[in-house]
């Protein structure tokens, strides 16, 4: 057997297929997993990371994590000749262990200053020995795709070249939500793009039951009858299944299908608040409900803190298209088109997504386009000229980059929608507040006529032999410090229970981290609560499952 695997480097998870090479790129199965391995909230946790703890740390997290994911489908790593990845250049840029400090830092001049080497960043094959994977076979190819710039990365080309964005005639706009939402803005022959870092709740993290696209996962809710909600779940094919009516307010709950909910989605948690909003059961920043959460199937529900997370990152989306928007000096109503990428702009209701700003508030019609940067990867998997093909059209591309991170008309945007997402400013005032700073104010919603579904799923073709979910991505950060009284306070005071303090005898105690589960930089509690203070979170040393005895 020839076997192929197809790869999504994603933000807050990885993607995969495994690909029949012999048969016309048939594809044979899947597997995900249900976080990113690195220690982190968002992208700029997972650079700050790479360079707090090393390079080497880091790449040996990812390697470990793609050995297990591909070790999943089953096939013989003598069986796999080739290996296609995408995503964006940090992701792409791990993965290989090149420089990423130039993506880390925003300003020319301080990579001038640190005389960081930027990599071209081209189309390029390397083999699977030079990145240390055991899961295929060492001399097999790795095909890695061109960024536009270097800030503009396979990702966003995948988002391109998929939609069909340049072959448009009229003025449109893209995005990839996640927890870093890539978006671009074609017009007049132009692509405007932009990254905005929205953090890990578009991809059901940092909410309290929330998880990314996967069987079981609440991925939309809509009104019944009776004051209660329609509850979708995803199935073993990534499918929407109504399964349950529930009261928001009551937990009344009535059975519609024997399917069982263990988490909610990026979109679900879209769906709760736009449907909040619409019923008043939302009156930001609070719910109005007498535990003050909103009550979802099986015990799940949606807690006030899980509404200022999604705040946040519906806020950023909305502030990053409005920059597109303004830089561009562009009317809203000039925008025609929304393409929708990536697990949750396939599975969003885009009417709830406009109502809650995540997407323009004028349109004529909105096209749900499902994972393009997994399609990608399949594309130049299977397609020898693949490569040569995107960076053609990486070439091809006059565009601009804006930097969110450094625009003062993003952060003038994000600061006026964190005052409406968490003090509840009215959104009269939010628009007054706008034209005080010299901005247009947002229009009133006016919903698209057409609502194009692309694909029926974020994943359309599984394979015969089924999804598989790497649950445990069997990584570890281990160490153990000198002074530690095993106290267990590191322990006891994780925010996601993500450490764990054995006794190793003598008097000394070892400190075990799952990484998939840990906040990383972000948050390093673990480190400032220590009372002895020995605990050093940079000391760290990766194991994998087994070795950790």
């Amino acid at each position: 057997m020839a076997y192929g695997v197809a790869l999504d480097l994603g933000t807050s998870g990885y993607r995969s297929h495994l690909v029949d090479l012999s048969k016309n790129g048939k594809i044979v199965s899947t597997s995900i997993t249900m976080r990113h391995p690195l220690p982190s909230a968002n992208i700029m946790d997972h650079l700050h990371f790479w360079m707090e703890n090393g390079s080497e740390v880091g790449h040996s997290i990812i390697a470990e994590t793609v050995d297990h994911l591909i070790e999943l489908h089953g096939a013989k790593p003598q069986e796999i000749e080739r290996l296609a990845v995408c995503g964006n250049p940090a992701q792409l840029s791990m993965f290989e262990n090149i420089e990423i400090r130039d993506l880390a830092f925003a300003g020319q001049s301080l990579i001038n200053r640190l005389n960081i080497k930027v990599p071209e960043r081209r189309a390029h094959v390397i083999k699977a020995e030079e990145l240390g994977l055991k899961s295929v076979k060492a001399t097999a190819d790795v095909r890695i795709p061109p960024s536009i710039r270097h800030e503009i990365g396979a990702d966003a080309l995948a988002m391109i070249i998929k939609t069909k964005l340049l072959d448009k005639k009229e003025t449109c706009m893209v995005t990839d939500y996640g927890t870093n939402a890539e978006m671009g803005l074609y017009h007049n022959g132009e692509l405007y793009t932009g990254s905005a870092a929205a953090g890990p709740a578009m991809e059901g993290q940092s909410i309290e039951f929330g998880m990314l696209a996967a069987p079981e996962a609440i991925s939309d809710l809509s009104i019944g009858p009776d004051g209660m909600w329609y509850n979708y779940v995803l199935d073993e094919h990534l499918h929407p299944r109504k399964a349950a009516l529930v009261g928001p307010r009551n937990n009344q709950v009535q059975i519609l299908e024997n399917i069982k909910a263990r988490g909610i989605t990026g979109t679900g948690v879209v769906a709760a608040v736009a449907v909040g909003l619409e019923t008043g059961i939302i009156k930001l920043p609070q719910i109005d409900t007498p535990d003050h959460v909103m009550h979802l199937m099986n015990g799940i529900s949606f807690t006030e803190h899980d509404l200022k997370e999604a705040g946040k990152a519906m806020g950023a989306i909305r502030a990053g298209h409005r920059t597109l928007i303004h830089d561009v000096g562009i009317d809203d109503a000039e925008v025609k088109t929304m393409y929708l990428a990536g697990a949750s702009g396939t599975y969003v209701d885009p009417i709830k997504a406009q109502t809650v700003g995540l997407v323009p508030r004028v349109l004529e019609r909105t096209v749900q386009a499902g994972n393009t940067s997994l399609m990608m990867a399949y594309d130049i998997l299977v397609d020898d000229n693949g490569l040569d093909h995107m960076q053609d059209v990486a070439n091809s591309i006059a565009s601009k980059h804006i930097m969110f991170a450094t625009s003062k008309v993003f952060e003038d945007h994000y600061v006026n929608e964190l005052a409406y997402w968490d003090e509840g400013m009215p959104f009269e005032m939010f628009n007054r507040m706008l034209q005080a700073g010299g901005y247009k104010p947002l229009p009133d919603i006016v919903r698209p006529k057409e609502t194009l579904r692309i694909v029926s799923s974020d994943i359309p073709v599984i394979g015969d032999r089924g999804l598989k979910t790497l649950e445990d991505v069997g990584v570890y950060l281990i160490g153990s410090f000198e002074g530690c009284i095993g106290c267990k306070k590191c322990e006891k005071d994780c925010p996601e229970r993500a450490l764990k303090v054995f006794p190793m005898g003598d008097k000394k105690f070892k400190v075990r981290i799952a990484t998939e589960f840990c906040l990383g930089t972000a948050c390093k509690k673990c480190e400032t609560v220590c009372p002895e203070s020995v605990y050093q979170f940079n000391k760290l040393a990766v194991v994998r499952r087994g070795d950790d005895q």
